[in-house]
């Protein structure tokens, strides 16, 4: 077994803590809801910005290629400053909801280059500004554009022009699980010399100032090279600092005094070490002893100049040569040993192009992991150290989830712009993540239906904005497809792990179906379902006059979430036959659902497409927007094979019960000459008119994937007159011109991962059924004829082309901007982002958004290969 699959291993069976320290320290603490103590909810300017450099955080840390442990009692990350910024650069900058003409926006750039999954080897780049950084030009810029206008952006300003900017890599290798060796280097890419305070910063996450716990840890002077820290948990741990650093000390306190006029606990606070090292002010300790400490190294870099700082962060007491040999050595071992492992994950014939995006979409998947800490009772009550917060605030947000709390490390959706867990982002989080480290995705998804987080009544939590939001039932989707990952990578089926997570997805869909049918009529709704924008209204919100929705997609989600829980249930009865009842509840809930999709309006025969029906005073009328509303159909779908109806003739009695006696709830079960059965919420006929817009290229078939809305709308909107008010759809590629929901909210024509790769998915079970003779024109149109699973190979393709270079070296994701064109610098880096543009497949949304677009991992290592998983 290769180094790092023991590893994982030891770290699973709890022989060694590998995973004990990683990079579980966000991007972003300020603005979040979690640090909102407001009496209105207005979570952006309760804690923003300009006071996080000042003031302590409650409930989690942020930070520059920041690490910490698992419980986050100490952080370790960068500080930097070029001589010029108004402060310290320890955190990354970006606009509020308010503040961007397209809501929140970091406007940094930085890559997540390598990580393994216990984070023996990681490496992190960061480029940052030779020149003062913009603040105020990005705040002012961005007030002034509407709407109508593009995002304003870093490299907009000028202040990285002739490559003035310094390359600060940060790389961790870990000689054991509590001993990481940290190796910083700093590349000035600029034509001039140019000076940099680089200061490598330890600090304990505050947990002491709030009342609820009188513990309180220390770090002092060891030596003048050496800072030792204690902790009543974590212990006695030591930083040790190559070179000549100057030691600096303060407290992680809130500067009350300059915030808010109030007294400060400490005489030394957070931003003691901003103040003395930008004004030479007093304001770190001549003690040398405190909470935050920072090793204070300068450098004047000539043009192409690298300087390289190393330090060591360990459980051990201090080496007499804590450097040298044995820490070079660490390094190029555990940059083999990753090497190593990623080698394992895609055939040797695989181009480097495709090597390249695979790892880079693993490290950022790997780089988003965070603590996260929510404890909402706490929350809602307030700390015991502080006045009371507003009663109210509970009736604004989360108020219904006072059993919820969260310590864990969890994959986030992004580190900066979305630093909170969101349900359905994690489930497709875990496709890729379980082919290299399945007990983490197996973890996580279960973690999510543990009693402190899914509701009482059987509610999987959404985001920290609004726990109680519906998100698309994915997580038995994503459990299922895990299950099948590991067994394929480990050749061992986790049937333990199957039937966990299936007990508590059995409340999930309870609740659904309990909650979401409410004519029981086998009609769901769920309002947003994730789909910002791509309606005529917001869904989420009552209809004027009493009217309301039947959701194609709600609907189809439920579909598939049925299918999802029986193919679960059938391949655990053919394990356990205990499963065989349950399997034929879902077997009996799909085939209703099913049937309600395509005899209640919502499949439009004349367009032969599936659209939300809007229905009052007695009328039901189809809002013809084609939309990824219409595509969702296509992923209810589960194929079984003649040989499992042999091995489960409970269940086989039942289906032909309903066959026989029920054949008008049966028409979505169709069976070939050899005994295969296809349940489909689409049958033959219907799939072929749907995969007419669907492969359209003047509909959904962009060059680089699927849109989520029919660039036919682009000359054809679609409007409504509803409650006085005139309500309008329109296709846009790139970033919404509709404030509905407010933000960057988009789903009016970008690409997204999500609904891509679950439309390839979908193909490929097509093709399992229809065969190799079922055929469609590709593009629709043309006379090319592929049939299914060729069609999914080329949607892969193109989907895969967006960060792949093209013959001159260029990135569709980063079309956008021609500044990163410009060399290798810029070129040889990629991004993952939120969503993209169209027709162009320019990078959009959150710009780093690595945890469902790190699908494309997966889409690398299945192509050219004869089944999905």
């Amino acid at each position: 077994m290769i180094p790092e699959r023991t590893r994982l291993v030891q770290a699973r069976t709890g022989e060694q803590a590998w995973k004990h320290w990683g990079p579980y320290v966000s991007l972003r603490q300020w603005g979040t809801v979690r640090e909102d103590y407001s009496p209105d909810g207005d979570a952006w300017n309760a804690f923003p910005f300009d006071q996080a450099v000042s003031r302590a955080y409650r409930w989690g840390e942020d930070g520059i290629a920041a690490i910490c442990d698992r419980w986050q009692h100490l952080c370790f990350g960068l500080s930097l400053w070029n001589g010029r910024d108004p402060i310290l650069k320890e955190r990354l900058f970006g606009l509020t909801n308010g503040e961007g003409n397209h809501g929140e926006d970091v406007k940094e750039h930085w890559w997540p280059l390598e990580s393994t999954p216990t984070h023996s080897y990681m490496s992190w780049l960061y480029r940052y500004p030779q020149a003062e950084y913009p603040y105020e030009q990005l705040r002012a810029e961005s007030r002034r554009r509407t709407r109508q206008d593009d995002e304003y952006e870093l490299v907009d300003t000028g202040v990285l022009a002739e490559d003035r900017f310094f390359d600060v890599e940060t790389a961790y290798a870990k000689s054991g699980p509590d001993d990481l060796c940290i190796r910083i280097t700093v590349t000035n890419q600029g034509p001039e010399r140019a000076a940099l305070h680089l200061l490598p910063t330890v600090w304990f996450r505050n947990t002491w100032a709030w009342g609820r716990d009188d513990r309180h840890p220390a770090m002092e002077a060891y030596d003048d090279t050496t800072v030792a820290m204690h902790h009543s948990t974590l212990g006695d741990m030591w930083l040790s600092c190559g070179q000549q650093p100057t030691l600096l000390f303060t407290e992680n306190e809130t500067n009350s005094q300059k915030l808010f006029g109030a007294p400060n606990r400490a005489p030394f606070v957070k931003d003691g070490i901003n103040d003395h090292v930008l004004h030479g002010l007093p304001t770190v300790n001549p003690a040398r002893t405190g909470t935050k400490a920072s090793a204070w190294y300068t450098r004047d870099l000539a043009p192409g100049e690298v300087w390289t700082v190393e330090l060591r962060l360990s459980a051990d007491e201090p080496l007499s040569t804590p450097f040298g040999k044995s820490f070079d050595k660490t390094f190029l071992t555990r940059k083999a040993e990753c090497d190593e492992l990623y080698a394992t994950l895609l055939p040797d014939s695989t181009p480097a192009a495709l090597v390249e995006v695979h790892r880079r979409a693993m490290a950022g998947l790997l780089w988003t992991k965070q603590y996260y800490a929510y404890q909402v009772d706490v929350w809602l009550e307030g700390d015991p150290a502080f006045p009371p917060p507003d009663p109210g605030r509970g009736a604004i947000r989360n108020g219904d989830w006072k059993h919820l709390g969260n310590t864990d490390v969890i994959s986030m959706p992004d580190a900066w712009e979305y630093p909170w867990y969101a349900a359905w982002d994690l489930a497709f989080h875990m496709i890729p993540m379980a082919q290299i480290d399945p007990d983490f995705a197996k973890e996580q998804l279960i973690l999510l239906c543990r009693e402190w987080y899914m509701h009482p009544n059987g509610q999987l939590p959404a985001y920290e904005w609004a726990l109680d939001d519906t998100n698309p039932p994915v997580h038995a989707w994503a459990a299922y497809r895990v299950f099948k990952i590991d067994a394929k990578l480990t050749g061992t089926k986790d049937y333990a792990f199957l039937e966990r997570i299936f007990h508590k997805l059995l409340m999930n869909f309870t609740w659904w179906v309990n909650r979401k049918d409410a004519q029981g009529r086998n009609v769901f709704a769920g309002g947003f379902l994730g789909l910002d924008n791509i309606g005529l209204f917001d869904r989420s919100k009552p209809l004027p006059g009493g009217a309301h929705l039947d959701q194609a997609d709600g609907t189809s989600w439920m579909a598939m979430y049925a299918l999802n829980m029986l193919g679960i249930a059938l391949e655990l009865a053919a394990h356990d036959q205990t499963y065989e009842d349950v399997a034929t509840k879902f077997f009996e809930h799909f085939v209703g659902i099913a049937h309600a999709l395509t005899t209640l309006d919502l499949w439009d025969a004349e367009d032969g497409f599936f659209y939300d029906v809007l229905r009052g005073a007695g009328e039901a009328k189809p809002l013809k927007v084609r939309s990824a509303v219409g595509l969702i159909p296509l992923f209810a779908i589960e194929i079984a094979e003649p040989e499992l109806f042999e091995m489960l003739p409970d269940f086989a009695r039942r289906v032909g019960w309903f066959q026989r006696h029920r054949p008008e709830l049966c028409t979505n079960i169709f069976i070939d000459d050899h005994g295969r059965r296809m349940l489909s919420v689409l049958s033959p006929e219907r799939l072929r008119s749907v995969l007419g817009y669907l492969l359209d290229e003047d509909e959904f078939l962009s060059p680089h994937g699927i849109r989520s809305l029919s660039r036919f709308h682009r000359d054809h909107p679609v409007t409504l007159e509803l409650g006085g008010e005139l309500h309008s759809v329109d296709y846009e590629p790139a970033e919404s011109r509709s404030a509905l929901f407010g933000g960057n909210s988009n789903w009016r024509g970008p690409l997204w991962f999500p609904i891509n790769y679950l439309v390839v998915e979908s193909l490929q079970r097509f093709h399992r059924y229809l065969g190799d003779d079922w055929t469609v024109a590709f593009p629709t149109g043309a006379a090319v004829q592929l049939h299914l699973w060729d069609v999914a190979g080329e949607l892969s393709r193109r989907l895969i082309s967006l960060f792949v270079p093209d013959e001159t070296g260029h990135r569709a994701v980063n079309s956008g901007y021609p500044e990163l064109h410009r060399g290798p610098l810029w070129e040889g880096h990629v991004t993952f982002p939120e969503y993209l543009h169209g027709d162009t497949g320019a990078g959009l949304g959150a710009s780093h958004q690595t945890g469902w677009t790190a699908l494309v991992a997966k889409l690398i290592s299945q192509s050219g290969a004869t089944d999905g998983d």
